[in-house]
């Protein structure tokens, strides 16, 4: 592995996460909206308003608040919400290990179902079992994940009673309930992923099936179970490993409406709510660690090419 290029990688990727913080900083500020009357109300007269505005800073220049906000996340203090005045790398803290649980559990329902599902329709293009899972790829691609969540809940809490519609409790705590609570918002981002990945999986797979490297292997007897596993899906796994990324991204994204939906209290909802609430410090969290998330994702996949591939060279 090229020391120099992971070195180039981390600080491009350091470059990009202040770039977004900066660019969701002042964002932030130029929706119309006052922190500060949100928090009194609207019948607050202008004197108390311009009071809890100096008193929470907001009237300070845009560059100086930016400043000091960046300055207090590089010593570990994201700042207070404006809004219950509690600190905000807590709240994060929190929250965080249900966002990534639930992105994780989505990913692995996605793969074990995009994974069969794109091999088979590839080793018989244009069969039964082709048309049929590309149609179902195409239904689970077009369904909105809010439509999709509402769905499973009239089905399976609501008509047979099976699963909890909302709520959650932490792993730690008791493995079960978590399950239960975990399977519908899973299920909801994992159906629509497996969808998107089904179709690149299929399409990588029929790429690599028609090389002279596969008639080979055919030829000298290999089963063809192992042309397909050692041969072909090894070849082909350069084009799912980035479609993997890319749906981990997506599906770190997806979580704010699925969130919301299932009542999960993950960063996506945390975000949602302090946008309604003007909460500056809290959003500017979220979406920082959000951002930090998905460029570590980024610079994940670039590693896995490597040891997928050891031929790769990194200028």
């Amino acid at each position: 592995m090229n020391t120099r290029y992971i070195i180039q990688r981390l600080l491009l990727a350091l470059v990009v996460v202040l770039g977004v913080s900066f660019v969701v900083f002042l964002i932030i500020h130029l929706v119309p909206g006052d922190p500060a009357r949100v928090i009194l109300g609207v019948q607050a007269n202008e004197g108390n308003v311009a009071a809890l505005q100096e008193r929470l800073g907001l009237n300070r220049p845009f560059l100086e608040q930016y400043g000091s906000w960046l300055w207090g996340v590089l010593n570990g203090d994201f700042g207070r919400s404006l809004i219950t005045r509690q600190e905000v790398a807590p709240q994060l803290a929190r929250r965080l290990p249900a966002t990534l649980q639930l992105a994780g559990a989505a990913l692995v329902i996605g793969m074990l179902i995009a994974f069969p599902a794109g091999i088979i329709s590839a080793l018989r293009p244009g069969s039964k079992t082709d048309v049929f899972t590309s149609v179902l790829s195409q239904v689970g691609v077009a369904v909105p994940d809010f439509w999709m969540g509402i769905m499973l809940i009239l089905l399976f809490s609501l008509t047979l009673g099976w699963l909890p519609s909302r709520g959650y409790t932490p792993l730690s705590e008791n493995f079960m309930d978590w399950l239960a609570h975990i399977i519908l918002p899973a299920a909801t981002l994992g159906v629509i992923s497996g969808s998107i990945q089904t179709r690149f999986i299929r399409s990588a797979m029929l790429e690599v099936m028609n090389e002279n490297y596969i008639r080979t292997a055919r030829a000298k007897g290999l089963s063809e179970r192992l042309v397909i596993t050692r041969h072909a899906l090894r070849n082909a796994m350069i084009t799912i490993v980035t479609i993997i990324g890319l749906q981990i991204t997506a599906l770190l994204s997806a979580v704010v409406v699925v969130e919301v939906v299932f009542g999960w209290p993950g960063l996506g909802r945390l975000a949602l709510n302090s946008v309604l609430d003007r909460d500056y410090p809290l959003l500017q969290g979220a979406v920082l660690v959000i951002a930090v998330l998905l460029t570590l994702v980024n610079l994940l996949v670039d590693l896995v090419y490597f040891f997928l591939d050891p031929r790769i060279e990194y200028a």
